[in-house]
């Protein structure tokens, strides 16, 4: 779990170190902020997604599920910046679906972890082909990066796209451009 006294240390070195003084008013607290703070962005380290697809339900049908426009908000582990944007989730049943929610909440568990957008696109793809064994899944995340925007290069509004595709999605390159189509509608 969390080392918040690790944490606090660790933010308190950090002002001192930019030149701030850790003793004036409006710094007092923000080591502790910070600390709880990490709970909640950081959350999905000690979460295990499959928790969440374990709700499934039975169905006859095997034509396409898509949920698409899931907000997400990560962290880049270069530069510890937020990055942030939509999830498309796609997958062909084999006779079992998930609760929608639990899409979104598989990407929840993802996000909050320091990480790279192109990793957390695979994460997700595992998760739903481990737990739901659909004939095939497919992830896009279409996410902005603070890293790319507010320092480096500084190119707001640049959007970075990353797909996954696993089982038939992979292999059939129509079912690819039906849920691409789907996701821009």
């Amino acid at each position: 779990m969390m080392d918040y006294d690790k944490i606090k240390a660790g933010v308190k070195l950090m002002l001192e170190g930019i030149g701030e003084d850790v003793t004036r008013e409006g710094l007092l607290e923000t080591p502790d902020r910070i600390a709880r703070m990490c709970t909640e962005i950081y959350g999905g380290l000690y979460e295990d997604a499959s928790v969440h697809l374990q709700k499934q339900f039975s169905v006859e049908s095997d034509d396409m599920v898509i949920e698409r426009d899931i907000t997400f908000y990560s962290t880049c582990e270069h530069h510890l910046l937020p990055f942030y944007g939509k999830a498309h989730i796609g997958y062909l049943p084999e006779g079992r679906v998930a609760g929608l929610s639990k899409l979104a909440r598989t990407v929840d568990v993802f996000a909050r972890r320091p990480q790279i957008q192109e990793k957390m696109t695979v994460q997700i793809a595992r998760a739903l082909e481990e737990n739901l064994k659909p004939k095939g899944v497919i992830v896009m995340l279409e996410a902005e990066h603070t890293c790319m925007t507010m320092r480096g290069i500084k190119k707001p509004g640049s959007k970075t796209v990353t797909m996954t595709a696993l089982g038939l999605f992979r292999e059939q390159k129509e079912l690819q451009d039906r849920f691409l189509a789907m996701v821009r509608q």
